[in-house]
């Protein structure tokens, strides 16, 4: 298996170019990229790594060498979020970095699994969709936006609330990826109840926890560490849909039936082509179902901006 990290050379990139370093199946390849020039060298560095995982490092304005063979493809490349700036400010650079990228993939590697990391992920997953559009390779069931920072961030903060293993706790996460649109389904927890303050605090906890990172950071950054490992989460659970397994399911964001928007994070069962089921939400408690109704009009706002910009 090989897979291609493309802004490999971020705070996000490094923090999963070593995850997957250390854990993809042995015999596999990582390509990693970034425009910087110190690329290869994090290269160099990670294969010291006594791993049965090649590593090759590339850099400069062309992606494609990095991408030839790749059968997952993540993208971190653009600039993180810094106190003050909103998801709308990051849109500025950050969508031609995803588009010029997304290009390249289609060209290059254009059967690859996609997961789009780059912020605002309810926006840049729309731009990838019409770029991979425009070239004639969309395949809605290979794309996805990486949400499962939110996931791992659900679980850590329900085991920290109720004095569980955050290893026993899987809190689906549904709708977007940034603010009201991050909707936890915190009524779905097994073996775990709250009362209504706890679920209308953790909710909103989860939706603010990027920026409790990028506070507490104090302008030396967002979440790199925490979404390095969700990343590389979601990355290996495709790698392992690929080889084989069977009852792999995450929590992403991808085009659907269009029952919410176009776009919407929900449950899939992952499979040898990408998506082999995307499943229902589940009954919803009232809060949940409030909550799904609000955010909806922002989320259609979003992916409407990454469609626009595109066309």
């Amino acid at each position: 298996m090989k897979v291609a990290v493309l802004g490999a050379a971020g705070g996000i990139g490094q923090a999963l170019a070593l995850l997957l370093k250390t854990q993809l199946p042995a015999g596999s390849s990582l390509s990693l990229y970034d425009i910087a020039p110190v690329t290869p060298g994090v290269a160099v560095d990670l294969s010291h790594i006594p791993t049965a995982v090649k590593v090759e490092g590339f850099s400069g304005e062309d992606a494609t060498p990095a991408l030839h063979g790749a059968d997952v493809v993540l993208i971190s490349a653009g600039v993180a979020r810094k106190p003050g700036m909103d998801r709308a400010d990051l849109f500025n650079v950050n969508a031609g970095i995803v588009r010029n990228l997304i290009e390249q993939v289609a060209s290059t590697a254009p059967k690859a699994l996609i997961g789009v990391i780059t912020n605002p992920v309810n926006t840049t997953v729309a731009i990838a969709a019409e770029v991979l559009k425009k070239a004639g390779v969309y395949d809605k069931d290979r794309l996805f936006g990486v949400s499962t920072l939110d996931v791992i961030r659900a679980n850590t903060f329900v085991a920290e609330l109720k004095g569980k293993s955050p290893t026993d706790i899987e809190v689906p996460v549904v709708g977007g990826h940034s603010g009201v649109t991050i909707l936890p389904l915190l009524s779905q927890v097994k073996g775990v109840s709250f009362s209504e303050q706890e679920v209308a605090d953790l909710t909103k906890r989860i939706q603010n926890a990027g920026t409790e990172v990028v506070e507490a950071k104090a302008g030396g950054g967002s979440a790199t560490l925490s979404m390095g490992q969700a990343a590389a989460r979601f990355g290996l659970s495709l790698i392992r849909a690929l080889q084989g397994e069977a009852n792999v399911v995450e929590c992403a964001y991808v085009e659907g039936d269009g029952e919410y928007a176009r776009f919407f994070s929900q449950p899939l069962l992952l499979g040898k082509n990408g998506i082999a089921e995307r499943r229902p939400l589940g009954p919803l408690s009232t809060f949940e179902q409030q909550a799904l109704d609000g955010m909806l009009e922002t989320l259609k706002k979003d992916i409407a901006q990454g469609e626009a910009f595109v066309k």
